[in-house]
Formats: C-alpha cells, structure tokens, sequence
C-alpha cells in the first residue's frame, strides 16, 4: 500500500488524535506524537525484535508514564512514533491503513498511560 502520500498519512494520525476522548487529550499536554518513514535498529531491538529478520515495529512508546514518575524527575516530553512505511506494508487498503493507525495511536498512548503489552486490546 504505496499510495498514501507522507502528508496524507500525517493527517491521518492526527485525525486519530482529535478524535480521541476528551479527558485523554487533556492527559496529553506532555507527549509528542510524530511520524516517522522507519524505525532505527536501536527502537526495533529496545523491543526485542531483530533489525535484519524482517518484523516490522509500527509504533513506538518513548518516555515514562505519569503513574511511574517520581517527585524529581525532570518532565521532557514522551514520544509517540507512528512508523508510515512498518503500516503501509502490513496494510493492503486504505480502509486498513485508516483503522491501523487508529490501533497504533491507542495502542502507544495506552502505554503512556501506563498499560502493559498484555493490557492493551491491539
């Protein structure tokens, strides 16, 4: 699925964000939320997944959650990558690239809300 263009693709992720509930937008004052074309071999290994096997990593959850945070800990920025090309290959339309990142939006910002692997529905 080659045909949805890197601005395109960044409108999608942010209409998955404005249409996020109310009270998580107001949670998320702190984190940014980019795009990226691929993820690094660091990110893909942080997760355990082998850079040279050929997994594809479509988000990523950079930071500490709120919950975790102790009282001297200076707040930078968590970050959510949403990785274009990882979800363009796995996806075969439109429709599926639409509802995928949708799935990956939920999915790193449950992880910002403190949420595990096995806590999370996608």
């Amino acid at each position: 699925m080659k045909q949805i263009s890197e601005r395109r693709f960044q409108q999608l992720v942010a209409e998955a964000l404005d249409e996020l509930p109310e009270e998580w937008g107001e949670m998320l004052d702190n984190v940014a939320v980019v795009v990226e074309d691929e993820p690094t071999d660091d990110e893909l290994e942080s997760v355990g997944l082998d850079p040279h096997h050929g997994d594809e990593l479509l988000g990523l959850y950079q930071g500490v959650p709120p919950g975790e945070r102790g009282l001297a800990m200076v707040e930078l920025p968590d970050r959510v990558a949403i990785y274009r090309g990882p979800i363009l290959r796995v996806c075969r339309s439109r429709a599926e690239v639409l509802q995928q990142i949708r799935e990956t939006v939920l999915h790193e910002l449950g992880h910002h809300f403190g949420l595990q692997e096995d806590d999370l529905p996608f």
